[in-house]
Formats: structure tokens, sequence, C-alpha cells
């Protein structure tokens, strides 16, 4: 027992691996640390949650500095945009507008494209000739004159009352804008083969709303929260059965191309450089496009011809005084100003208000996020008469503004 007593300890791996760390850290002082008060750990600790302004600041005072970072900032393209409050950052995130146009004014969109491979650049063109071959699949579009040929009890004034509804439904849940647009799909698709009571269609919206949010959002509205916004005019076991309805009318075919989906390319191509604000021609792009969902009568466009419309009048309304398509426009959207026409007079007629003007919740709602109210959004709506000539004649098309004098 003595003897085992005066053995030496035994060596383990782990103690070797001690010892030797041990060596290294005596071989090498160690670096002299910062006392720092307990306070300022615990504040070090924690990510600031900043204002995206404050964020384009700093990146600003990063290309300052020497070295990589001022290179890959070269290298990706960002420029400086001025004069930029913070208000118009914060709305356009609000309202479902891209916050990458906020920072990229001025920047050629092709390039960065390039360098963000989200975009799937390469595969752009394959992707939306694809989008374009499934609008146009009858099971994925609407019936244009459905309230004529099935619907009994219902008018199309009613349904613009539910699809205003459902926007400030929308709102108050903060869902994203995807799920508006196919929202309003769904119920048009449903009411195109199933007549209904008119005291059900707001059971209808409700139900596509909670189907649409599933598919979109990433936290959707309960059950019960669409039983509080109707009032619990519907209970939880009728919503849950018009939604059953619904899908297996749509046999689980949820998603659908809308004009939202198209207006995301066609705004990028509209962007060109130095002619247009980024953060303007996408806020009232994506404002027309709303539009054009109260409105009845453009249930017979195809979502990529309402897209481009939109896109068509909100370059001509930021600049009247420029021609407002291009080449680059027509090649990417596959229209030309001719094949448009149609659309663009009934979104002219919905801007200047001559069309649903007491539906009001999408004017409100992009009033309240827009930083310049109707100057920005409902530009020349009041103050400005605007006329729209056409001489669609090869490349001839004419958009002129009228205010007291006539343009020819």
């Amino acid at each position: 027992m003595a003897d085992k007593e005066n053995l030496p300890p035994r060596l383990t791996r782990a103690a070797a691996k001690r010892a030797s760390a041990m060596e290294a850290s005596n071989s090498q002082p160690p670096p002299k640390k910062k006392r720092v008060a307990l306070s300022e750990v615990h504040h070090a600790s924690k990510k600031k949650r900043v204002a995206l302004s404050d964020v384009h600041h700093a990146s600003n005072a990063m290309t300052s500095r020497p070295g990589a970072v001022q290179s890959e900032l070269k290298k990706i393209g960002f420029e400086k945009k001025e004069q930029e409050t913070e208000r118009q950052k914060l709305s356009c995130e609000e309202v479902g507008v891209s916050s990458v146009s906020v920072s990229t004014t001025g920047t050629n969109n092709e390039e960065l494209e390039v360098e963000d491979p989200q975009m799937a650049a390469p595969y752009a063109s394959d992707i939306y000739q694809y989008l374009r071959s499934m609008e146009v699949e009858p099971k994925r579009r609407p019936l244009h004159n459905y309230m004529e040929t099935t619907q009994v009890d219902l008018t199309a004034d009613m349904r613009g009352v539910l699809i205003d509804w459902l926007v400030d439904v929308a709102e108050d849940y903060k869902l994203v804008s995807d799920t508006l647009y196919l929202t309003v799909s769904y119920v048009d698709r449903f009411l195109s083969y199933n007549a209904i009571k008119r005291d059900k269609l707001q059971l209808l919206g409700a139900s596509s709303m909670l189907i649409a949010s599933k598919y979109e959002d990433i936290i959707p509205p309960h059950v019960n929260d669409f039983c509080f916004v109707t009032a619990n005019t519907y209970n939880k076991q009728e919503i849950v059965e018009m939604e059953s309805d619904v899908l297996a009318f749509l046999k689980f075919e949820m998603g659908n191309p809308t004009v939202r989906t198209f207006l995301r390319r066609f705004i990028k191509d509209g962007q060109e450089y130095g002619k247009y604000s980024n953060l303007e021609l996408e806020f009232l792009a994506h404002y027309l496009a709303e539009l054009s969902l109260i409105d009845y009568g453009c249930i017979k466009f195809l979502p990529s011809v309402v897209a481009a419309s939109a896109v068509f009048l909100a370059r001509f309304t930021l600049q009247p005084t420029n021609y407002p398509w291009s080449t680059k426009l027509e090649r990417s959207t596959g229209y030309k100003v001719s094949e448009l026409k149609e659309c663009i007079y009934v979104l002219l007629e919905l801007q200047s208000n001559k069309r649903c003007s007491t539906l009001v919740a999408i004017r409100d709602k992009y009033k309240q996020h827009s930083s310049d109210g109707d100057i920005l959004i409902i530009k020349f709506m009041e103050t400005v008469q605007v006329r729209i000539y056409t001489a669609f004649s090869g490349k001839v098309a004419g958009l002129f503004l009228s205010n007291g004098r006539q343009s020819a």
C-alpha cells in the first residue's frame, strides 16, 4: 500500500493536453484586456436594433476605411443615396416595397442582380417564361364575367366592398402583400364556378385570406382572429368549413402567379439609371397594382398585363415629358404599348379616382406610409387634370398632361 502511494500520478490524455496548453500560454504573454464596467458588458452583449438610415450612414463611414471593406463595397456597386429620410425607408418596408431600392438609386440593377444569388439572374428569363405559361392556364384564371353568368345574389359592387375590407384586415395583421393578391385570386376563382349568397361573401373572403396567409406568411393569423374581424358573424367551425371547400375547389394548388409576382421583375427593369427615383417608382407601381384588385373590370386582364401597365403609368406619372416605355421593358415584359392600351386606361381612371371612388382602403394605406402624402401617391389626381391620348402606330404612343393647356 505504501508503494502504491509513492507512485507518480497517472498521466492521462486530458492532463497532457492541459499541460501543453499551459506551456504554450506561458511562452507568449497574454494580450492586455481593457477593464470595463459591468453595465458596458451587458450593453455590448446585445445587438442594438438600428434604423435603416443608421445602417446607411454606417456603411458610408465604412467606405472611408482603406482595405478590403472599401473594395468589397465598390465591387457590389452600392452608391450613396443623398437626402433620403428615415421615414421614407421605413414606410416602403411596411407596404411591401423592396428595401434594396432605397439605397441603390442610380446603380446598375443588372450588376446588382448578378452579385445577388437570390435573384437567380441566369435563370430569370426561363422562370418568367414559365410563370407566363402558368398564368394563362384555365384552372388558374377566373371567369371575367362570373357576376353575370354564375352569381345570382352578388354584384360587382359587393365584391369591391369585400376586397376593400380585406385590404384593411391585411394591414391590421401586417400580412405580406402576396397574401392579399392570392386572397383575391382565390375569391374570384371560387366565385367563378360556385354561386353563394351575399351573407356568405365575407365568410369566403375571411377563409380565403386564412389560406393565403398560411401559404405566404411566417406567422399567419389564427382562425379566432378571423372570427374577431368579422365581429363574430361567423364562428370557427364555419370558417374552417369554408376553408375546406375552397381548398377542395383549388385541389390544394395554392400557388399562383399574381400581379405582384411579375411586378417585382418589371419594376427592376423600369428603374433606368438616373431617370427615375427607385423608391417613388416602386411605391407608385405597387399602389396602382393594388388599385386593380378592387375593380371587377380588371379580372379580364392577365396579371402580367396589369403589372406592365402599372409600371408604364407609374413612369409616366413621375416623368410625364419622357416616353414611359423602353426597348428593355418591351423585351422583359413581352408586351408592346398597344397591347397594354385598355389596361392603362382602366388604371388611369382608378388613379384619377373616377372608378371605385368610394373604396378608400388602399388609398388610405398608401397615404399613411407615404412621406409626401398625395404628392407621391396620388400625384396629379386633384390639382392636375390627366388626359391621355393614344396614337398607336409603330413605336408611337402618346401620353400627355393637360393643366390648362393641351399638348400635342
